[in-house]
């Protein structure tokens, strides 16, 4: 298999140091509430630590594989995703994505990829840039919301949030918790192309209410792609390194 594919969708598109962790129930039904007042909140539930490192249990699944991973993820916030993937204890792939690179390498046949972001829009077909990524990882949604004006509704008991003029190439819609205004899900729809992003399960961690699990599933006409994250391990505001050295001898892989 080609692990780089693992990290590349995991980018598209993730209880230590005694810190206390708590499960978020969600036992609120949801009231009507001003579209404004939603997106306020929402934005106010943003990510406001230095550094997060955290370990994660991956599981990937296509038509074609399936594969468990051990994951570590390193964000400098605003600047550094560092990605670190094992498979049984053996290093199989590394990632370091900056607002302007993306850059890895893996193991198994010996490649690597160096450039930025527009690799990423190849694949996507759209825009995609380092906060949206950021954004998927952390349970906020991929687009500020300040950016334009959105319709609301009461859907599943959670704030859905659409834009009022969708994207060309696909319609957003964006669901809010009733309790702690982070995501429930949030999902992209085009013509032949489904993403969604479920955020299942949220912890409190050092008083950040944070994802634990996250589902993404990705399908395009008769293709699937399921990736099951779950957080291990959460710590803040830790001094972190993001090492990165392409190995001697890799291929460069041109897209």
């Amino acid at each position: 298999m080609k692990i780089y594919r693992v990290l590349l969708i995991l980018i598209v598109l993730i209880t230590s140091c005694k810190s206390s962790k708590t499960i978020v129930v969600n036992s609120v039904v949801a009231k009507p509430m001003s579209v404004n007042n939603v997106t306020k909140k929402h934005v106010e539930t943003g990510f406001d630590k230095n550094t997060l490192d955290a370990k994660l249990k991956v599981s990937f699944e296509d038509n074609y594989n399936k594969q468990n991973l051990t994951v570590k993820l390193r964000i400098d916030k605003d600047k550094i995703i560092w990605l670190n993937a094992t498979y049984a204890g053996v290093l199989v792939a590394r990632a370091k994505i900056t607002p302007n690179s993306v850059s890895y390498y893996e193991k198994l046949n010996k490649t690597y990829f160096s450039g930025n972001f527009e690799l990423l829009q190849n694949i996507l077909g759209t825009e995609v840039n380092f906060t949206q990524l950021q954004n998927l990882l952390l349970g906020q949604t991929i687009f500020d919301l300040n950016d334009q004006k959105y319709s609301y509704e009461l859907n599943n008991n959670a704030h859905l949030l659409l834009p009022e003029k969708q994207n060309v190439l696909f319609d957003v819609l964006f669901w809010i918790n009733p309790i702690h205004f982070k995501l429930d899900k949030q999902e992209l729809k085009g013509e032949n192309q489904l993403l969604k992003v479920d955020y299942s399960n949220y912890a409190i961690i050092e008083g950040e209410v944070f994802p634990k699990n996250i589902e993404i599933r990705a399908k395009e006409k008769e293709k699937f792609t399921n990736i099951d994250i779950e957080y291990r391990s959460v710590i803040f505001n830790k001094s972190i390194s993001t090492p990165f050295t392409i190995p001697k001898g890799y291929k460069q892989v041109v897209f």
